[in-house]
């Protein structure tokens, strides 16, 4: 029923899908309708924005919005106001009470990149309170090891029972939990949230050792197109299926209904008459899951999801390596480093850059560039050097790989089994 309204509204009132209004009459199996529709990427909206909004809702209803640009030139897009978002938030508590986190009742710590206007100023402190969701937000700017007695001591004061937080910010204050423990600290912490970017087995290790509890992952988009999480039980990403229409695409464009075959995420959103978004190409790759889970009728399964395309590695034999996998292959030969990115310019070979505290000797050098070139069954050579620093994203997000190759040309080679 969601899916028939949300095609209907598309076909009668948004200019791209005049052509298709003829199959307004088989709207009594929506699913045949959809799969007659274009898939359509971001640059098809942003080159020619006017031709995705609706005629049936006025100027005033739209509520100005922008993706994320880490990887790419941010879009412009709309969402309708008090209601997409409205409803969004009410799946954020869905999946946060699967911790048993109930909004505005107890204090959580918060890492997902918001600034702290008073760290900026020397000697500042380096946290704020947000009185109303009752968040401790902590800076995602100052998470050198020098930094984190301030931050143990507003945990003390505040007494956080929960976490939100981007991985790559968490990661290195739970570092140095483990350092330096503090139980008045981690045995409060009941549930673990993350959100927005990869998660890395190493970090999600460090994570359930540090604070010995539910760590969950979330997974959505600026465009609110589809929503998905784990679950305490389940590693696996569930999706909600109110919140959007999940489909599985091959490179081709075909729908995969086959679990184990690695395929494009596009959805179609739901709450969103403003700018409805038809077969959305979210540039995310997964595979589908057979098992359903007891507890979660209707939601799509799938296995791990392997991140957007420039989240690959390309070896010499056009082979892609998943960042996540590589992300987990070598971490006893770097537990000590602060922070590692990737960066590619041609196929077979990449940098891998280390913040250290310490200086890296030829030996440790050659040690880690074999684990690396090991997981991609030798199919990479790895130049390792030491950075003093990793930039972060406008929005607090650590780019694990700078990817500077196209990697559409090589998805087919992932596609069949090899990625």
């Amino acid at each position: 029923d969601k899916l028939a309204e949300t095609l209907r509204h598309a076909l009668t009132s948004v200019p791209a899908y005049r052509d298709h209004r003829h199959l307004l009459a088989g709207l009594d199996a929506p699913q045949q309708v959809l799969a007659q529709l274009p898939v359509v990427s971001k640059a098809m909206i942003k080159s020619a924005p006017e031709r995705y909004l609706s005629d049936a809702l006025p100027p005033h209803a739209r509520l100005t919005a922008f993706t994320g640009g880490s990887t790419a030139e941010p879009m412009r897009f709309y969402l309708e106001k008090h209601v997409t978002r409205s409803r969004e938030y009410a799946y954020m508590e869905d999946f946060e009470s699967r911790v048993g986190l109930a909004a505005g009742r107890e204090m959580v710590l918060a890492m997902r990149g918001r600034t702290v206007p008073t760290a900026r100023q020397p000697g500042g402190r380096l946290w704020m309170i947000e009185p109303i969701k009752k968040q401790l937000i902590l800076s995602s700017d100052h998470l050198e090891p020098g930094y984190m007695p301030q931050y143990m001591a507003a945990l003390r004061q505040w007494k956080p029972g929960y976490i939100q937080a981007f991985p790559s910010a968490l990661y290195p204050l739970a570092r140095w939990l483990k350092a330096y423990p503090d139980a008045g600290i981690t045995s409060r912490i009941r549930g673990v949230l993350l959100y927005s970017e990869n998660v890395y087995d190493f970090q999600m290790r460090l994570f359930r050792e540090v604070f010995d509890c539910p760590v969950l992952k979330h997974y959505g988009h600026s465009e609110r197109v589809l929503m998905a999480a784990t679950l305490p039980d389940d590693e696996r990403y569930f999706f909600w299926p109110l919140y959007g229409h999940f489909e599985l695409l091959d490179e081709t464009g075909n729908v995969i209904t086959r679990p184990g075959v690695l395929g494009e995420i596009v959805g179609t959103s739901f709450d969103n008459r403003v700018m409805p978004f038809v077969r959305y190409r979210t540039g995310d790759l997964a595979m589908l899951s057979d098992t359903p889970h007891p507890a979660l009728p209707g939601f799509t399964a799938v296995e791990r999801i392997e991140g957007r395309l420039q989240e690959f590695i390309v070896t010499r034999d056009h082979r892609l390596i998943s960042i996540c996998t590589m992300g987990a292959a070598h971490f006893d030969e770097l537990a000590e480093v602060e922070a590692i990115q990737y960066e590619q310019h041609e196929p077979g070979s990449f940098l891998l850059k280390i913040v250290s505290p310490r200086t890296l000797d030829d030996g440790m050098r050659a040690r880690i560039a074999r684990a690396v070139e090991e997981k991609t069954q030798n199919g990479c050579r790895a130049e390792v050097v030491r950075v003093e620093a990793i930039p972060r994203t406008a929005r607090g997000k650590h780019v694990m790989l700078v990817q500077h190759l196209d990697i559409s040309h090589y998805l087919g080679a992932a596609t069949e089994g090899n990625a």
